[in-house]
């Protein structure tokens, strides 16, 4: 098997990683083929829509599914070779936990550091920690079944920080929160990765993956479609996005103004026109101008600094919030 030089501060080295399942029509290619590194000390994002691979490449990275082709260095240790290794040295975090609703979240993370060979004694040490650290103290004694979802959540992160792993995988790790609750997760990752942890996580969420992670990947059909950091990919779309709502004459406005001076670039997706444009205080004026005088109506007219989704849009060709509304 090949192999692939590994930067010195990389906890994650990919090469080429695949996961294929049987399905009645023939096989799937799920993950097809993913390269890539993750550094130490960084939360490191996967961006994408349900059924993108998001989950598929984490599990495989957590051990948890053996890859169908490929290689990975997780932590230092071969993931072929020496799985025993990676799970001793990484965290992992569902999206659907697995405490048991029945006991206490302090006896779940007691239970958890036992079944890391830690003594009674030191395991209950490293609970209190947790539970204060996590701010759980108002239900750290409370069986699980009475926990809010935002409770649940950090419990479910402090039970994959029993061990203090060097890697933590979190798998949409504020799929169901409320707004609050979702900005208090995201205190907690940041919190993590400043005392030196090394995030992983998957989300579809444009808003989480632009204010958490330091780099991400954009994955779309098993594949990275591009990589790098938010403000990076976000700067690749130079320039502002103008949308026009243009029901029933899309073709006709997008073949009007993809040939004026101040359009970059112009695409169609759906009833909506996108315009990546120089100056979009001075461009929409003069479009609604030769709209007008061509005798189309605009039924909305949108302008906004580029996002992560106008960065999937350009990759992929859709915008990943239709896509997830469409899901």
């Amino acid at each position: 098997m090949s192999s692939k030089a590994t930067s010195p501060g990389a906890v994650i080295t990919t090469r080429e990683l695949r996961r294929t399942f049987k399905s009645r029509r023939g096989p799937v290619e799920a993950v097809a083929g993913v390269t890539l590194e993750v550094n130490g000390g960084e939360i490191f994002g996967f961006l994408g829509p349900n059924g993108a691979g998001k989950t598929t490449t984490l599990r495989m990275l957590a051990t948890l599914l053996p890859p169908t082709s490929g290689e990975a260095t997780v932590v230092g240790q071969d993931l072929l070779r020496n799985p025993a290794g990676v799970r001793d040295r990484i965290g992992y975090v569902g999206q659907l936990g697995g405490a048991d609703p029945e006991v206490t979240g302090r006896a779940e993370l007691v239970f958890e550091g036992r079944l890391y060979g830690m003594s009674h004694a030191a395991a209950s040490k490293r609970s209190q920690e947790l539970v204060e650290a996590l701010e759980l103290q108002l239900c750290a004694d409370r069986k699980i079944k009475t926990y809010s979802g935002g409770q649940r959540r950090r419990l479910d992160m402090g039970l994959g920080l029993v061990h203090s792993p060097e890697l933590l995988f979190l798998d949409e790790p504020t799929s169901g929160l409320d707004p609050q609750s979702r900005a208090r997760m995201w205190e907690e990752v940041r919190k993590l990765r400043d005392l030196g942890t090394t995030i992983f996580l998957t989300t579809h969420y444009l808003e989480e993956a632009d204010a958490l992670c330091d780099r991400l990947a954009i994955i779309d059909h098993g594949r990275i479609v591009v990589e790098g950091t938010p403000d990076a990919l976000k700067r690749e779309v130079a320039g502002d996005v103008v949308t026009l709502g243009v029901e029933g004459l899309g073709q006709a406005v997008l073949e009007l103004v993809s040939n004026q001076p101040f359009v970059r670039e112009a695409t169609l997706d759906g009833g909506l026109v996108r315009l990546y444009v120089d100056r979009g205080e001075t461009a929409a004026p003069a479009l609604l101008r030769l709209l007008d005088g061509s005798g189309m109506v605009v039924s909305t007219l949108a302008m906004s600094r580029p996002s992560l989704d106008d960065v999937f849009l350009r990759q992929t060709g859709r915008s990943l919030r239709e896509s997830e509304q469409a899901a």
